[in-house]
């Protein structure tokens, strides 16, 4: 059996009537591995909708309520996102994806979901294209199944709000976001924030994350590393204002994977954010990310 694993659905592909979030990055992200035949097919794993009670484990009632009634109100508007059934379907998902990488994860030592880390939801409202915040439901769940220690790698370029609300004072996980600083959104407390100026380039990026990943895993050495993979740190992208190149996101991702081995933790690997001007670009950072995985935990086929 192949490991790491990869966990997909094509349901993450949704119409979102020209939004700026790229869904069909999902798909091609799959074509591109299967095409230059990086991954064989049978090791990628169908996601399946996460039921209501285990959503629960994270989200209010009240809020799941409007969300899958469909209801327009404050909390489920603040997504800036269509709300529709096929949205609901892609959001309930992509949180059974990523329980489902953490289940492979746990077996294999590392797994992808090509899709995922919407890192932004709260327990009791949507925010910035995050219906459900999946990062949060799969350590929860992870926590409930026995793992002491985790630890929440998130390098999108928007801090990891969400996520780091949720957390406060749970001493099990810790939230390291590193991210631009004059960027939405407004910030929560994560264990460890680094904010960044904008223009930030690859070597003084690089020098930041390795700090952060000291404190975050080379010190704490958890059981469990959720890396929330976020393409937006390049220099091209239409949301972000860093100054990564594409050679530096390939290092950092290089640096997370090793990192994350060298202490005997185990990777999950969650997509978030990502919208180059060049679609191309934004899935070549995504396979890159898969590359370096697999350099460092190597299918055995």
């Amino acid at each position: 059996m192949p490991t790491p694993a990869f966990v997909f659905s094509h349901l993450y592909e949704t119409d979102l009537g020209g939004h700026v979030f790229p869904t069909e990055k999902y798909r091609r992200i799959r074509e591109r591995l299967l095409t230059e035949e990086l991954i064989p097919a049978h090791a990628f794993q169908e996601a399946e909708q996460a039921d209501r009670a285990v959503l629960e484990r994270v989200h209010t009632r009240k809020y799941l309520d409007e969300f899958e009634g469909l209801r327009w109100t404050l909390a489920t508007a603040s997504s800036e996102l269509p709300l529709n059934r096929d949205i609901v379907r892609w959001f309930e998902t992509a949180v059974g994806g990523s329980l489902a990488a953490t289940e492979l994860c746990l077996a294999r030592g590392a797994a992808m979901h090509v899709g995922g880390g919407f890192h932004h939801a709260f327990a009791d409202r949507a925010e910035g294209f995050c219906y459900l915040n999946d990062v949060a439901v799969a350590a929860r769940v992870a926590l409930e199944g026995g793992i002491e220690r985790i630890s929440v790698v998130d390098l999108d370029v928007h801090q990891g709000n969400g996520t780091a609300r949720i957390f406060q004072g749970e001493d099990r996980v810790f939230t390291f976001s590193i991210h631009q600083e004059d960027n939405y959104p407004l910030k929560e407390k994560s264990d460890l924030d680094i904010g960044l100026a904008d223009g930030t380039p690859d070597d003084e990026y690089l020098g930041e994350l390795d700090r952060g990943l000291e404190i975050s895993v080379r010190d704490r050495k958890p059981g469990l590393v959720f890396y929330v993979a976020g393409a937006d740190p390049y220099r091209e992208d239409q949301l972000g204002g860093l100054g990564l190149s594409l050679d530096g996101l390939g290092r950092r991702d290089r640096l997370v994977f090793e990192t994350t081995k060298a202490v005997g933790a185990k990777a999950v690997v969650m997509l978030a954010g990502g919208y180059a001007r060049r679609l191309e670009d934004t899935v070549t950072i995504h396979v890159q990310t898969a590359k370096e995985m697999l350099r460092v935990w190597p299918l055995d086929v």
